[in-house]
């Protein structure tokens, strides 16, 4: 209770300096007194110093990366401060003028996202938790139903699905190691459930205000090219690159509009009434393979090292995700791509992923089944199921469920972990020559900790009465 007390002191300080600070030589206050006297400020302040506060305490005991990456996500919260007090002045802007408005917050989440490229950290999942979570942020660009957006408050519930996921390897991993690892995991899921989504219930459950008689956002204006010193005309510029997705730090994969491919390509070319031989070109004798003197057998050792495999692209064939014939919804071939999702399915669809590595899949909605088939370090994040979840021939998946399966089945898998949620407890789980399965439920407390229990894989037969009777094995210390 007393570090609650001094942490909303400490925020009306604040505001007390920042107010003090921002008035004019002609004593007006820079913001109109929107800062200090517009309720839904005053409460985004105290929200700040409860739970972002909370978050920065506990990384600074850690330091080190996850200190940066918290900085970095209070900064964020504190440019979205800023905006709020914008839109209190601000006419609702257009598409490009809304881009403009939103780009310091976009350059902030970038930064995020670049603290997880590169070379892997030791603290991976902190800088994952902190980079996927600010996509909740995004909740102020919410300009009615037709935006392609989920309501505000819907909005943050499903961002902050998606940074669970590692906040949730946080806790499991340091959960015996080290209290303050846990302590930054709790907050950090407290800050946005219940703490971002209850201010923006209470306060702009439609999205934001904005004001009626304030100024105009201003749009991206096209940048001049400087004068030349002499009369001759000066090379165009090069176009400018693409604006990048707002808080994104890859492309999400479009799962339909793409061009034919393969067969249908191939039909698609004979049904047009060309001729078939429209193209080809006459093969002379110099141009065969066996005739032609710069082909010999022996493959040089710098043709062989010339090749190198694509991070995006399995040896299999084509990366897919696609809805097929309406009732399948296909993964395929995905590797390290962690932002795939699918958000528009229905219970009579089924979900099939094969052969991908190293990506994470998030599928929003219930669907009929899902099956995970020769995959290796594999995430799925799924709501809800109406017949099975089903793994097979794969190798370090990690599944979690945040609503309901009847049925989960594992078959000839090694490695994999299984996060249940309270409303799929009673769930049955089947398992056939596979290793290493563990199962995490959540705490009977309500401060967030899960607790693990390991699947048996030995077994012990005995046979007694006539029959056969299995027990599995108990270790010492288990």
């Amino acid at each position: 209770m007393d570090e609650k007390l001094i942490q909303r002191l400490e925020s009306a300080v604040a505001r007390l300096e920042s107010f003090s600070t921002g008035f004019r030589h002609g004593g007006a206050p820079e913001s109109d007194e929107v800062t200090v006297s517009d309720p839904s400020i005053l409460a985004f302040d105290d929200f700040m110093g409860q739970y972002v506060a909370r978050v920065s305490s506990a990384a600074e005991k850690i330091g080190g990366q996850v200190l940066e990456a918290t900085k970095i996500l209070n900064e964020a919260f504190s440019v979205q401060r800023e905006l709020l007090v914008k839109v209190k002045q601000t006419q609702k802007p257009d598409l490009a003028g809304l881009a403009e408005f939103l780009k310091p917050l976009n350059e902030v989440i970038n930064k995020a996202n670049a603290l997880t490229e590169g070379r892997r950290s030791n603290f991976f999942n902190h800088l994952k938790t902190a980079a996927d979570s600010l996509s909740a942020l995004a909740w102020i660009a919410f300009t009615g139903k037709d935006c392609g957006m989920s309501m505000p408050i819907a909005h943050v519930e499903e961002s902050w699905q998606m940074a669970e996921f590692y906040n949730n390897k946080v806790l499991v991993e340091y959960r015996n190691k080290d209290p303050n690892h846990v302590e930054w995991a709790k907050a950090m899921k407290e800050l946005y459930l219940p703490g971002l989504r209850d201010y923006v219930k209470s306060f702009y459950p439609l999205g934001p205000v904005w004001s009626v008689t304030g100024k105009k956002a201003a749009s991206a204006a096209p940048k001049a090219s400087p004068p030349t010193k002499t009369s001759a005309p000066s090379a165009p510029a090069p176009p400018p690159p693409p604006p990048a997705s707002l808080f994104s730090s890859e492309p999400p994969q479009a799962s339909s509009s793409k061009p034919k491919e393969g067969m249908a390509a191939v039909f698609q070319e004979i049904n047009s009434g060309k001729p078939v031989t429209l193209g080809l070109k006459k093969v002379t004798d110099d141009m065969k393979t066996k005739n032609r003197a710069d082909r010999v057998g022996i493959v040089g050792s710098s043709e062989k090292g010339g090749r190198t495999a694509s991070p995006s692209f399995s040896k299999t064939g084509p990366p897919k995700l696609e809805l097929q014939m309406g009732r399948k919804w296909v993964v395929e071939n995905q590797i390290g791509r962690k932002n795939l999702v699918i958000d528009d399915c229905d219970a009579k669809q089924s979900v099939y992923i094969f052969g991908c590595k190293d990506s994470v899949l998030q599928i929003q909605g219930k669907v009929n089944n899902i099956t995970v088939d020769k995959c290796t370090k594999m995430g799925v994040v799924f709501t809800d199921v109406v017949a099975a979840f089903e793994i097979v021939n794969s190798n370090g998946v990690e599944v979690q469920c945040q609503g309901s399966a009847p049925t989960i089945s594992v078959d000839n898998t090694g490695g994999c972990v299984l996060y249940l949620s309270k409303d799929s407890l009673g769930t049955s789980i089947t398992t056939a020559k596979s290793s290493e399965i563990n199962v995490l439920v959540p705490g009977g407390a309500s401060d967030g900790d899960w607790v693990e229990h390991a699947l048996p894989q030995q077994f012990v037969h005995t046979f007694k009465d006539g029959h056969f009777e299995t027990t599995p094995v108990s270790h010492s210390g288990g």
